[in-house]
């Protein structure tokens, strides 16, 4: 009986993630409150955990969609993704803020793609500057990194 119960209850959470973005467990909990059933933070947890769902920016998703996504993504494009916050341009070089720990993925990701635009990168924790040979392959850099984002 309790493993029916709980087939059922962790099929009602992958059919409510199916038709809708769900942000968090709390309001995951409630959206199974409002099917009459009742489960505590921990079980829920568990369920997540046994589905191999994962919270990201859309909502709870499959494990295995995540890692297809990016997978299927160019390692600039991830990291890029993943790690730039902000960049600004000085003159002939870029100036791009990463969270903590974040320049030195995204400064090798740059690296190995060899753009012309690039005459170095140095990283530190947070920040990377990138080097470029004139202000006009400056914003060439750019706006292909703002390709890469879209």
């Amino acid at each position: 009986m309790i493993n029916a119960h709980k087939r059922f209850r962790q099929g009602q959470i992958l059919k409510l993630l199916a038709n809708e973005a769900i942000a968090s467990q709390d309001e995951l909990r409630r959206r199974l409150a409002h099917l009459k059933l009742r489960v505590t933070q921990a079980t829920l947890s568990r369920d997540l955990r046994e589905l191999k769902l994962v919270k990201t920016a859309e909502g709870y998703r499959p494990l295995s969609a995540i890692a297809e996504e990016t997978a299927a993504q160019p390692p600039l494009t991830r990291a890029l993704r993943e790690y730039l916050l902000d960049f600004r341009p000085a003159q002939n070089m870029l100036v791009l803020k990463t969270p903590p720990s974040g320049a030195q993925p995204l400064a090798a990701a740059l690296d190995g793609e060899r753009f012309p635009e690039i005459a170095g990168t140095i990283a530190g924790d947070d920040t990377v500057l990138i080097v470029t040979p004139s202000r006009k392959a400056c914003v060439a850099l750019q706006k292909k990194m703002e390709g890469l984002l879209q």
